[in-house]
């Protein structure tokens, strides 16, 4: 790597000092007998470099032969696995084993189904050797080695597959773009697929609360590990560090049963639709709910449908998988997710049909028909913000992106960073509350994000509905001088009835943010290295056309 490409590292900590979780326990290679099950502890294997990286792995019993592997890799920690469960995640602890890793496969499950689970610790986490990068093209090419590996053992089939959530999920990401030949069918659920834009920034704005926990992460070792956050505020611009973090997704060719929800915005819900979008795979199912992402992934249902997947490419069954529809999709409606409804859809994403909701900033309202009169507004961002409502006369599903066109001019300062918000409100006037990430229950519909001075589109790879920013460079503002915001607003599905009324709300700080609970982890999703200084004035009319632009006739 050149002397100006140098990715911040930091020293590892000392396993034994990790904090919320166990500990690992010491380096032994082993087999242990577990309840219908065998766990080898502490298998080696050797990288093409001469690393030795660590795994364990779950069999039905040392004697059991054409197993078919599933592979769960992530920075957690192998050992750490157990039937715990958060508060507020709606997993039943009924549903896991105490063989269940963060975000992983519950062992115990796949053993009983005839299955080898693998869970490993990548180059430089725990006992694992070397330094630990994130991501990347040295990560991908152990995880090639890993698969090859655990496709070649005496108690394998020879058939790999890879499931699990996030990180877990972005790995197969990785795998999947080198084609290992012992790789034959993926399942991520829920990882953001654009560094830069789904987990650096949202719109440019630097995201604060998730990268610092994902730093801590991934720092229990005995060597370097990439220092995520520094790098990050290191490259504030879209640049070569992100450039390479997972490779070519269209040169993924193997069956995927992707999961992706509504409710996972400001993470990985916009990564996850757009993976299935660029993969190449003649077989590929997309699946996108609007539950919380723990439960939804424990759930029996869901575990099932894995293992029909899986049943279906690593061990050659007929499942009747073609029968499943290619794309079906959650519509929600109310806080309850059993009043929401299951939709087929021809693909995904859909055909674009754009529909304009103008802003009247004067009478605080969203119209079918363009306002004829100028007008504008001007409110404080930081302690109050706009918002404008429009009223459905029909039941009406809204189902994908929206983008907001927004002409906006910051007063007293040379940038702004704008978080739009769009929420439910029933016939009764009560905003609708849906599941939120892995933990909450107050959620909007959908929310987008944009720094302004990163207005800059890139036209061609732009549409209508996702307009789409280089990121690359920064054009201050003018104070008091109007410019157009193009800003993306992430996929939902919602339905509205006639009567209630669609809420977009503009101001320059977060969502929501939570205060500390006991039992529950700090998974927020913040911003707050903001530019917004001063007061805001947005316009509408014919000279400054702003619109909401939604999915529709």
């Amino acid at each position: 790597m050149s002397a100006d490409r140098q990715v911040i590292t930091q020293t590892a900590v000392d396993p034994a000092k990790v904090v919320g979780k166990p500990a690992p326990p010491p380096l032994r290679h082993e087999v242990v007998a577990l309840e219908d099950m065998i766990l080898e502890r502490d298998a080696s294997v050797v990288l093409r470099d001469g690393t030795r990286i660590y795994v364990d792995i779950y069999r039905p019993s040392v004697d059991a032969r054409d197993l078919p592997v599933l592979l769960a890799w992530g920075p957690y920690g192998k050992h750490w696995v157990t039937s715990r469960t958060f508060t507020g995640s709606e997993v039943d602890p009924a549903w896991i084993s105490e063989y269940t890793g963060f975000e992983a496969p519950d062992a115990a499950y796949w053993c009983r189904h005839g299955y080898a689970l693998a869970i490993a610790d990548p180059r430089g986490l725990w006992h694992s050797e070397g330094d630990f990068p994130h991501n990347g093209p040295q990560e991908r090419e152990d995880l090639y080695d890993t698969i090859e590996w655990l496709g070649t053992r005496e108690w394998s089939n020879g058939s790999v597959g890879m499931l699990g959530v996030s990180y877990l999920a972005g790995s197969q990401y990785q795998a999947a773009v080198m084609r290992p030949p012992s790789l034959k069918a993926i399942s991520p659920w829920e990882c953001f697929g654009d560094w830069y834009r789904e987990f650096a920034t949202h719109g440019g704005i630097p995201e604060t609360g998730f990268r610092p926990r994902v730093t801590t992460n991934i720092s229990y070792g005995h060597g370097q590990t990439e220092n995520t956050a520094a790098n990050m505020v290191a490259h504030p611009l879209n640049d070569w560090y992100y450039a390479d973090k997972y490779g070519r997704f269209e040169d993924i060719e193997i069956p995927a049963y992707i999961v992706a929800s509504w409710s996972d915005h400001g993470l990985h819900s916009r990564g996850t639709l757009d993976f299935f979008r660029q993969i190449s795979s003649e077989h590929k199912w997309l699946e996108v709910h609007g539950q919380k992402k723990w439960s939804y992934f424990y759930h029996p249902d869901s575990v099932e449908r894995q293992r029909i997947f899986f049943d279906t490419f690593l061990k050659g069954e007929e499942r009747g998988i073609e029968s499943w529809p290619r794309v079906q999709v959650e519509v929600r409606d109310t806080t309850n997710p059993a009043d929401s409804t299951w939709r087929e859809l021809p693909a995904w994403p859909l055909p674009e049909r754009a529909r304009a909701l103008h802003l009247d900033v004067e009478a605080g309202q969203l119209l079918d028909v363009a306002p004829t009169s100028a007008a504008s507004t001007t409110f404080d961002p930081i302690t109050g913000s706009l918002d404008l409502t429009y009223t459905f006369t029909e039941d009406s599903e809204l189902i994908g992106p929206m983008a907001l066109r927004l002409w906006l001019s910051a007063d007293a300062a040379q940038d702004a960073d704008v978080f739009v918000i769009v929420q439910k409100r029933d016939a009764a006037g009560q905003t609708v509350r849906f599941p939120f990430n892995a933990l909450f229950h107050d959620g909007p519909v959908a929310l987008g994000w944009l720094r302004a001075s990163h207005r800059a589109l890139d036209a061609a790879r732009s549409t209508e509905l996702v307009p789409f920013h280089p990121h690359d460079a920064e054009a201050p503002l003018v104070p008091g001088t109007p410019v157009e915001l193009d800003i993306e607003i992430w996929a939902s599905g919602t339905v509205f009835h006639a009567g209630e009324q669609l809420v977009l709300t503009l101001q320059g700080r977060d969502y929501i943010k939570r205060a500390p609970a006991e039992g529950v982890p700090p998974l927020q999703i913040l911003h707050e290295d903001l530019r917004n200084e001063g007061t805001w004035t947005v316009y509408s009319g014919p000279d400054h056309p702003s619109a909401l632009l939604v999915p529709g006739a």
